[in-house]
């Protein structure tokens, strides 16, 4: 029997949009230029909440990207996926397939944390005002949050594996490393994964206000999100959505596609303590960062950064820290850290995209990203967080590391492209 090939997955396009720009060039400027996207909410009257702030995309006009009539059809979670996918698919070269290639080999896992919250909450005042007869047909494909992957693979005609996953904040991290799964074991020569968000909404603020999550610096905005800083007092919610085209290397090389980075490993665990808090010891985001590494066949002294999921909480940024270290030892001091969560606020179900694609954009450039509004130092957080500027530093591996309420743990390694 023939000996089968070990196959590698490489990037060869991605697309993003949060409140630092509409592009990934123009939010990677702007991140390591230190800059923040958070300012008051607009999207919607936020004066009797406690937190009035947040990460929106500014000036976002779905119709540059969608039909008008089709773009009243979709949620704004949904729209910003496809504005995403239209960026990294046209960077790949995939917009129109030749006609030699297998669309049921080409994929989408774009996933969101939670769907069309928007559609739901508009629908339930329709119905407690105007009854079952006046709710939209399009409310249930509006809302359900598999819709993202689901418009994507029709805009494109992509038909291999498509669908969305939750696991809250690591929606788009576990997307991801799903993706690399799929095409790393011959599912899928292509897929298009990440995360999407559109969260700057009532129900959403109203929620994490109830439990207390979110800052309330709101005569503050800029200074709001200040992950690993003693003084964080909540993270700042915010929306966006980062797609990645996720390619088979020999698939990629007789395309002639530009290849970006590769994804050499992927762990997932759960916490198994907490609806909401992560495990006070790190124990399980300590073994995620370890599968990865296994399946990726390197060591912890490999590792050069990591982009941390840092949400400017009290227990999560205390709890992360000791994960990194249980996982990486004394290794631990010597790798970069910084979590974007300062300059983007926390887009939930897309922050692993939008992460993932910071590391690859770490790798490209050879900058380490800041961890901004970092003043005081906090003794329970003690790693190199990359304080307020960015830094030259040559990154072969760089990790991105996710966490979602329930428990959900989730790491993707990557790694500089060579033959």
């Amino acid at each position: 029997m023939e000996e089968r090939r070990e196959r590698r997955v490489v990037v060869t396009g991605y697309g993003a949009l949060c409140c630092l720009g509409k592009s990934v060039e123009e939010i990677w400027t702007n991140l390591v230029a230190g800059k923040c996207g958070i300012g008051p909410v607009t999207l919607f009257d936020p004066a009797t909440f406690k937190t009035r702030i947040g990460g929106e995309v500014k000036d976002f006009d779905p119709v540059r990207y969608i039909p008008e009539k089709e773009s009243r059809h979709l949620d704004r979670f949904v729209q910003l996926a496809i504005a995403a996918a239209e960026e990294a698919v046209s960077m790949a070269n995939l917009k129109e397939l030749p006609p030699d290639e297998n669309p049921y080999r080409i994929g989408s896992l774009v996933s969101s944390g939670v769907g069309g919250l928007k559609e739901i909450t508009d629908a339930a005042r329709t119905l407690i005002e105007r009854g079952p007869s006046r709710l939209s047909p399009f409310l249930v494909p509006k809302m359900i949050s598999d819709m993202a992957s689901g418009q994507i693979s029709i805009r494109y005609g992509f038909k291999g594996p498509n669908f969305g996953l939750v696991s809250a904040c690591a929606s788009g991290c576990h997307s991801i490393g799903e993706a690399f799964h799929i095409v790393k074991r011959d599912d899928a020569d292509v897929m298009l994964a990440g995360g999407t968000e559109a969260s700057i909404q009532e129900l959403c603020l109203g929620g994490f206000n109830a439990l207390k999550a979110l800052s309330t610096r709101n005569d503050d905005p800029q200074h709001a999100s200040r992950p690993f800083d003693k003084d964080r007092d909540g993270f700042v919610p915010a929306e966006g959505a980062g797609v990645v085209v996720l390619e088979e290397l020999e698939h990629a090389k007789k395309r002639g596609a530009k290849i970006l980075c590769e994804i050499i490993g992927y762990g997932a665990t759960g916490d198994g303590f907490h609806i909401t808090s992560p495990d006070p010891e790190g124990n399980g985001d300590a073994e995620a960062f370890r599968v990865a590494m296994r399946h990726a066949g390197i060591r912890p002294d490999e590792v050069d950064y990591i982009n941390a999921h840092g949400t400017s909480t009290a227990l999560n940024d205390k709890y992360e820290t000791i994960a990194i270290r249980k996982a990486f030892g004394p290794d631990a001091d010597k790798i970069s850290i910084s979590s974007t969560k300062g300059a983007t606020g926390h887009a939930l179900g897309a922050a692993g995209a939008l992460e993932s694609i910071f590391c690859m954009k770490a790798i490209e450039t050879g900058i380490v990203p800041p961890t901004i509004n970092y003043e005081t130092p906090d003794p329970d957080c003690d790693l190199d967080v990359t304080p307020n500027q960015a830094r030259r530093r040559d990154i072969r591996i760089a990790a991105n590391n996710n966490l979602g309420f329930g428990g959900h743990n989730a790491v993707v390694l990557f790694r500089k492209f060579e033959e």
